[in-house]
């Protein structure tokens, strides 16, 4: 064999080794197994026992995700904290991580914290993605619902600038009714008062009032 053939084979070896997946437990892995699974990529996902990866981040996943971070921590009431990219526990076999969450200050367990349960989330942000459009829409909403988180915002790309679709649950369905869908700007009154500019995701189109 010669020496480029065999570092080529040594390459693919470590490629091979660098990316292998750990391999599922009988039943799948649960909620506190992420916390000790070794090598998971940044962002990994729980959901029906199943591991998640992240695709790479688009812009304007980055962007829509900064103008909803900083207004919601400009205008939150000071006894609520704005939680980016963390997961919550949901059950046994799930523990998602939506794109934000609101939060009670109460809440904040410390700088080794990895988690929140349902009942202290006010709301739940998603960002849909190409990859995640079926999660997102579907699988997600209705595991947020059934753990009683009351609002949820779903936020989708058209022309470059966010839609918000906007969710309350039903205590009668214990299900999400949509209560908007909110194009340029976003005006709501629970959780808490909030207003955005959605079109300031590009300042290009003229977002700053």
């Amino acid at each position: 064999m010669s020496a480029a053939a065999e570092d080529q084979r040594n390459e693919q070896d470590d490629t091979e080794e660098r990316y292998a997946f750990p391999m599922p437990p009988a039943g799948g892995w649960t909620a506190d197994d992420l916390d000790r699974i070794k090598g998971l990529p940044p962002h990994t996902e729980l959901i029906d026992g199943g591991l998640f990866f992240v695709s790479p981040q688009t812009f304007f996943h980055m962007a829509a995700l900064r103008l909803l971070e900083n207004a919601l921590v400009q205008q939150a009431p000071e006894h609520l904290y704005v939680i980016r990219e963390m997961t919550t526990k949901l059950g046994k076999r799930d523990r998602p991580e939506p794109d934000l969450m609101v939060v009670r200050e109460s809440a904040l367990g410390g700088p080794e914290q990895t988690w929140y349960a349902p009942a202290d989330i006010l709301l739940a942000v998603e960002i849909v993605s190409d990859e995640s459009v079926e999660r997102d829409r579907e699988l997600k909403p209705r595991k947020y619902a059934a753990a009683g988180i009351r609002h949820f915002w779903r936020v989708e790309e058209n022309d470059g600038l966010p839609v918000v679709y906007v969710y309350e649950l039903d205590p009668a369905t214990n299900s999400y009714a949509v209560t908007g869908i909110h194009h340029n700007r976003l005006k709501v009154d629970v959780p808490f008062p909030v207003e955005i500019d959605l079109t300031a995701v590009d300042r290009r189109r003229g977002g700053q009032d």
